[in-house]
Parts: structure tokens; C-alpha cells; sequence
């Protein structure tokens, strides 16, 4: 008995146009068409001119255990059988893990046709680092598990993406304020790749009180890093040295200052003096 497989499909996130061509051709040919909402992907396919030759399930986070077994069941049967999400890649804080996991303990192929993500998307057009990052999914939906959530990337030194919802933009964006700093850099990434795409960069404070008059749209946030503490006795070296060869302690101070953010001048001018002998 030869073994079917599953196709993971990214989907458009808003043009129909950045559907690659292995899609497309998946979408006329699989035996299966797991999706996240039956609709939306009657929609993409009719404007792909795809027409779907398959079976059309629902696949969406309440009945996708229900679905599992019975579609493992038409894999191993040899059905391909292709899952694809509303938007972007499945598993993404979309459905689709737990038909891979069932198809790693049962030993059968998984394939993924690659294609669009918010999150590499939002990230690519933050202006923020790129080189490290880690996604969150969606913020909590309570103020105190979003602020206890926001508290412990206090101290994460790469950049962030998360997903939040218009209706809650605003007030995370406030909990970020609180427990993060205003000073904190961001974007808030609306309608990606969409007729009215927007990105908004700014540091939390300016984006908070940009967003207090309420937003529409998906939305993905991106969060600049940490800035890690400065080693403070490091620097203060570093002034004695200007200062022997002969720079003013206070230009000193200046000059390391600028080069370390959040470092502040007067800050460390008050430190090289304490750290003269009495």
C-alpha cells in the first residue's frame, strides 16, 4: 500500500498574485483541500482560475483533532491531501500541527510549499534587526496575562513579532508602555501586502498614542530588542583613558555616552567622579 502525503500551502496574505505555482497546481490536483475556512479557499481558487477538483473539508482550530484521524486514514489510503490556512503559512498560529504530528507518528510524507508569512513579511519592512527574532502568536486577550507576558520580554534582547487584535492595539500597546518603557522601538504592520497597507514605526509611546484613536486591519507588531544593560565600570574606564590623552571629563563623558544608547552623559560623568580617589 503506497502512502498518500500532506502539502502544507502558503497562502496569499492579501494579493492573490503572490500565490506561488506550486500552489496553484496543488490546489487543482490534491484529492483533499484542508482549510482553515471552505470559503476563503473557494475564493482564492477562483481568483487563481483553479478549479477544485478535490474534496473540500473545514480544518479550523475547534474541529481540526475531529478531522485528523479520518484524513490520516485517506493518506495512508494514498490521498494527498493539501492544508492551507486563511492567510499565510499553516501552523503559524494557524491550524495544521496537529495533522503533522499525526503524520510524523504515523511515518507519512510532509511536504510544505512555501510562500507568503506576516511574520517574516512584518519583520523584512520593520526597519528593526532582522538577524535574531522570535514570534509570540497572538498577545494575551486580559490585561494581566498581556502585562505578565509583556514583562517577561523586558529582557529579550532580540526582536519580537506578535500578532494582536485591532480592537486591543491600543490598550497593549499602553501595558507595553508600562512595562517595557516608551522609549522601546516598534512597528505596528497593518494590512500587509493589502490595498491599504501601513507601517507605522515609532517608539511604543508614539505608537500607543497613534493607536488610541482605534485601528482597523490585521495587524502584526514587531519589537525592537532589549538594549542590554551597559557595563557601567567599562566605560568609566574608558573616559580615564580619554581623559589621560588628554580630553575634558565632561567631552569625555559625551563622546562614550554616544556611543552607548541609554547611556546618559550626566550619568556617567557622576560616576567617573565617584570613582576617584577620595
Amino acid at each position: 500500500m503506497s502512502h498518500g502525503r500532506v502539502l502544507l500551502g502558503a497562502t496569499p496574505l492579501g494579493q492573490p498574485s503572490d500565490a506561488s505555482p506550486r500552489l496553484i497546481k496543488a490546489l487543482g490536483e490534491a484529492d483533499v483541500v484542508a482549510a482553515e475556512d471552505t470559503r476563503r479557499v473557494r475564493t482564492l481558487a477562483k481568483a487563481l482560475g483553479v478549479a477544485i477538483t478535490g474534496k473540500v473539508v473545514s480544518m479550523f482550530d475547534q474541529v481540526e483533532a475531529t478531522r485528523v484521524p479520518a484524513l490520516i486514514d485517506e493518506i495512508k489510503a494514498g490521498a494527498t491531501v493539501l492544508v492551507v490556512s486563511d492567510a499565510g503559512m499553516p501552523l503559524i498560529s494557524d491550524p495544521g500541527y496537529r495533522i503533522v504530528a499525526a503524520c510524523v507518528d504515523a511515518g507519512v510524507p510532509v511536504t510544505c510549499l512555501p510562500g507568503p508569512s506576516a511574520v517574516t513579511t512584518a519583520l523584512a519592512v520593520s526597519g528593526l534587526p532582522a538577524e535574531k527574532f522570535c514570534f509570540e502568536g497572538f498577545a494575551p486577550r486580559k490585561s494581566g496575562a498581556r502585562k505578565t507576558w509583556l514583562a517577561s520580554l523586558a529582557g529579550e534582547r532580540r526582536t519580537c513579532v506578535f500578532f494582536e487584535s485591532p480592537r486591543r492595539l491600543a490598550a497593549c500597546l499602553s501595558d507595553a508602555v508600562e512595562q517595557l518603557g516608551g522609549a522601546r522601538p516598534a512597528a505596528i504592520c497593518r494590512e500587509l501586502t493589502k490595498v491599504h497597507e501601513e507601517v507605522v514605526r515609532g517608539t511604543l509611546q508614539e505608537l500607543a498614542a497613534w493607536a488610541g484613536d482605534g485601528v482597523l486591519g490585521e495587524i502584526t507588531v514587531v519589537l525592537g530588542g532589549a538594549t542590554p544593560p551597559a557595563d557601567v565600570p567599562a566605560l568609566v574606564a574608558r573616559v580615564q583613558e580619554l581623559v589621560a590623552d588628554g580630553v575634558r571629563v565632561k567631552d569625555a563623558c559625551n563622546e562614550v555616552a554616544a556611543a552607548h544608547p541609554g547611556v546618559r552623559s550626566r550619568q556617567l560623568y557622576d560616576e567617573v567622579l565617584r570613582a576617584r580617589p577620595g
